[in-house]
């Protein structure tokens, strides 16, 4: 079933060794990115929205098992039928869901037999690549394609997860520490903002190359005068807004907002990994632990919640997605993404607009919901992200711990607006 031309990959289907060793480098990646657990850390599930990386692991390799080896591979065995059960996320379509809450309550498959299944995977995923039916290369290649950016959302996914695993340990356990410049080369750009004119703008995908289905199609948008942020907000200034009673004021804060601060079990007054001792803020990384807090850093892992307080507080508010992307469109995509190895956001410096990329996915005020004109993906893949397009906001830019290959200017993250246990950060915008 062929995709519509906004979801196009940008590959020749008949070369089909690109093909296998983008596939191949994904699939590696995600074991390397675990090569530094303990096999303990591979079965806890800290909260009901993180999942233990064992069930990273074998859901990413279900994926490629249910919509490319099961309907494409003549003769394909599962390597185990009720993992089709156990490892599903969210594909009603597909079959029943095993319930996410209960990810970590599964001591098995053991780690290794989930690694055996992942390398079944991947050995018929080479006989599917090598001898792909008649008539069906171009939607493989697009679903393959789909499938590695599947991995890579998941590859993020777990650092976010590990790190609220091992950040929430009173022992706090660095993931990592290969003595990484903690502090950043150079203080924080002076802030300011960069002027944009009103006008008709375009904004979404339209290729070539792939992108999700919620990017698409290509729109105009009706912009007016504006003012982004050139940089992300810092701790430093962050810590202004904690000591001026932020947490405390609200006239602040949204009623929504308000009424989780006040919750006796998960309200909160600081941003998540942040703690005081003796004294002094700290902040727990997944390279090097608890650390002093950085200044001069952008501030992360607030919630929509709070940075609309912040922004409230400064006289400023945040931006919307369109505004975002305009400013975003014909920057390059560099920045602190997670092949510098930091693992955290640093600090930056430069003329006009700097850290639109990497270091913090940035919460803009816009709901996350569909463009005019969208289609999902065809068949079960369909709910992928358009069954989600309610009462959650969108983010922008990626983080110190998206692959670089793996974001671009329209892409659209999207949590609910409490959620803190992602890389997400504040960048502010003024009319």
């Amino acid at each position: 079933m062929h995709h519509p031309a906004a979801n196009e990959v940008s590959l020749d289907f008949d070369e089909t060794p690109r093909l296998q060793q983008r596939y191949d480098a994904v699939r590696r990646r995600s074991e390397v990115i675990c090569e530094p657990l303990a096999t303990e850390d591979y079965v806890v599930q800290p909260m009901d929205d993180a999942s233990p990386p064992k069930w990273h692991l074998a859901h990413v390799s279900w994926f490629f098992e249910t919509f490319l080896l099961k309907p494409y591979l003549r003769g394909y065995r599962p390597f185990e039928p009720a993992y089709e059960y156990l490892f599903n996320s969210y594909y009603n379509g597909v079959g029943t869901p095993y319930p996410r809450p209960k990810r970590g309550h599964l001591s098995r498959p053991t780690v290794s037999e989930v690694l055996a299944y992942r390398h079944h995977v991947d050995e018929h995923m080479r006989a599917l690549l090598d001898a792909p039916p008649e008539g069906e290369a171009h939607e493989i290649a697009f679903r393959v394609v789909l499938g590695c950016n599947h991995e890579q959302q998941h590859q993020e996914l777990l650092y976010t997860d590990f790190k609220y695993n091992l950040g929430r340990n009173p022992l706090f356990p660095a993931y990592v520490d290969d003595n990484h410049d903690r502090t950043g080369p150079t203080p924080a750009a002076t802030p300011g903002f960069v002027r944009h004119d009103r006008g008709i703008h375009e904004i979404g995908w339209n290729g070539p190359g792939f992108a999700f289905d919620n990017e698409s199609p290509r729109h105009e948008v009706l912009v007016g005068d504006f003012g982004l942020a050139n940089r992300p907000v810092t701790n430093g200034e962050y810590l202004e807004f904690i000591e001026d009673d932020g947490y405390s004021r609200p006239e602040l804060w949204l009623s929504d907002a308000w009424s989780l601060l006040k919750d006796p079990v998960r309200g909160f007054s600081a941003p998540l990994y942040w703690l005081q001792h003796e004294g002094e803020w700290m902040e727990y990384h997944l390279n090097g632990g608890l650390q002093p807090l950085v200044h001069d850093a952008p501030v992360c892992h607030v919630s929509a919640y709070e940075a609309d307080a912040y922004a409230r507080w400064r006289g400023a508010r945040l931006p919307t997605e369109s505004e975002w992307e305009v400013a975003a469109s014909g920057s390059p995509i560099q920045g602190n993404f997670v092949e510098s190895g930091a693992l955290r956001p640093v600090p930056d410096a430069g003329p006009g607009l700097v850290q639109l990329f990497g270091d913090v996915w940035e919460w803009t005020q816009s709901s996350y919901a569909p463009y005019p004109g969208f289609q999902s993906f065809s068949g079960a893949l369909g709910e992928y992200n358009g069954k989600f397009m309610a009462n959650q906001l969108v983010l922008r830019g990626g983080s110190c711990v998206t692959p670089a290959s793996h974001i671009r200017p329209t892409y659209r993250n999207f949590f609910y607006p409490g959620d803190r246990w992602q890389f997400s950060g504040i960048r502010l915008a003024i009319d």
